[in-house]
């Protein structure tokens, strides 16, 4: 099931790299970006994650949170950010839920079930205004400032 724009942002409440909670409750009013990635510290999902950081100031400009999310515990997240000094704050999904709310969980052409990196642009009421899937990591945090410029 892949959201689309209008929908609703399912809830999430999921410890960041240094164990604090972070819930949607906490971003309403606010637009923010949620993303999904497959795992820490793997060539795309690094370009993924430094890109977003290279563009941070942008983010943090336009006062729009980033949040990666991935299935790596809070250790494997403060290394994989002290390593390549990330400023996007990492969340821990553990159990898959978040993942499978946001349809980023599933049959992956050619390989598998698995991680369908995806990324989604949540607006100040709590609504998706806009959606990616099967995200390739290059330029998306480039393609995701436009959208919310747009």
């Amino acid at each position: 099931m892949e959201l689309k724009p209008g929908d609703p942002a399912p809830a999430f409440s999921l410890v960041d790299e240094d164990g604090k909670l972070v819930s949607n409750k906490d971003l309403k009013g606010s637009r923010y970006v949620v993303y999904f990635y497959p795992k820490d510290d793997t060539p795309g999902c690094t370009t993924e994650a430094c890109q977003f950081t290279d563009n941070f100031p942008q983010f943090e400009m336009l006062g729009v949170p980033v949040l990666g999310v991935s299935r790596d515990d809070a250790a494997a997240h403060q290394a994989f950010r002290k390593k390549y000094g990330l400023r996007v704050r990492l969340l821990s999904d553990p159990d898959r839920k978040a993942h499978d709310a946001y349809g980023a969980w599933g049959e992956r052409a050619g390989r598998g079930e698995g991680v369908i990196r995806s990324t989604f642009l949540i607006g100040s009421d709590g609504r998706v205004e806009r959606s990616w899937y099967s995200v390739k990591p290059d330029g998306h945090a480039l393609e995701v400032l436009s959208a919310l410029h747009a």
